[in-house]
Order: structure tokens, then sequence, then C-alpha cells
């Protein structure tokens, strides 16, 4: 089982794992909607300490306050009093330190940790390495360029056969003309 963090959003720093974006305003006391990127979408808000990206680099910020409001997140952050300065944080990326994810269980990954691993079939035929990974809404589906670009499911057991971290390797049951 995969899951999906910001993996798929990860910054050029390999410290800082991006959750989402603010990406407006709600009312006139500083609260902003945010675009979380977890999922559930409101896992983001797990975290009392946010980095944003500002043009000078990572800033720390405390969340004050936040909650599902629809489909979406709204949030209070500290410093934010009101709509013109929430206004000013659109478009901003909300990340948190890598260190603060919390540890997958067993059998469980990272998508961020996926990408990378060199994929081979249980033949032993090289296929190429995890490019990046999406969810289709039936299951996940990872990107795999080698001599050519596939699309292979995440389904464990059926298809993904073995996944190992340390030695960089995930084994597939696929067949490499498909």
């Amino acid at each position: 089982m995969t899951i999906e963090s910001p993996a798929e959003k990860a910054s050029a720093t390999d410290d800082i794992v991006v959750l989402g974006k603010i990406s407006g305003i709600y009312g006139v006391k500083g609260w902003v909607r945010v675009y979380s990127y977890t999922s559930p979408r409101d896992n983001i808000l797990a975290y009392p300490q946010w980095l944003l990206k500002r043009r000078s680099g990572w800033e720390m910020h405390k969340l004050c306050s936040g909650k599902k409001h629809g489909k979406g997140i709204v949030v209070k952050i500290e410093g934010c009093d009101d709509r013109d300065q929430a206004a000013a944080m659109k478009d901003i990326e909300i990340a948190i330190h890598q260190e603060q994810l919390p540890k997958p269980e067993s059998g469980e990954y990272y998508w961020r940790d996926l990408k990378g691993l060199q994929v081979e079939t249980v033949d032993g035929v090289v296929l190429g390495q995890i490019s990046e990974l999406f969810e289709t809404g039936a299951n996940d589906v990872i990107v795999i360029k080698g001599d050519r670009e596939r699309l292979v499911p995440f389904v464990t057991d059926d298809v993904i056969k073995r996944i190992d971290l340390e030695a960089n390797l995930m084994v597939v049951d696929w067949d490499p003309d498909f």
C-alpha cells in the first residue's frame, strides 16, 4: 500500500515536503483557503507548524486554527490577521520537514520513497526506473521509464511482488512487451 504524500510535489530541497498551497482567501479576518495534496485532504491540519515559501525562502509559521469547509480546507495562520494579508499569501506553497512525516507501517510506502527505484520483472528483466506515480480512482499507477515508458498498476500481490527500498528495487509480475 502506498501513502499519498507530497512526494509528487516535492521541493528542490530534499528535506522539504510540500503538503499543499494557499489557494485563496476566506472571510475578512485573515483566514485562507488551502489546497491540500495530502490524503485525506484534512491530514494537512495535523501539522501545527508549516513552512511557507516566500521570496526569501522557507519561513516557519504557526497554524492557529483550521477546519474542513465543504470540499476544501480553511486555516488561520499566525500573523495573518486581515483580508489583505491573506490575499498576499495566495499561491504560496505549504511544506514541512521530512522528519515530521509519520513513519509508514510495514508494507506501506510514501510515493517519494518509490520514485527512482529500479523495476524488474519476476524473471529479472529490467524495465527501468519509477519516474512518477498517480491516482486513477481504481488504483494507483506507476510510470516506469526505461527503453520506453510503461504504465503499471500499483496492485500489491497481483502485480507488485516485492519492494526493497534498501536495494532500490521493485519486482513486478509484468510482461516486458506490454
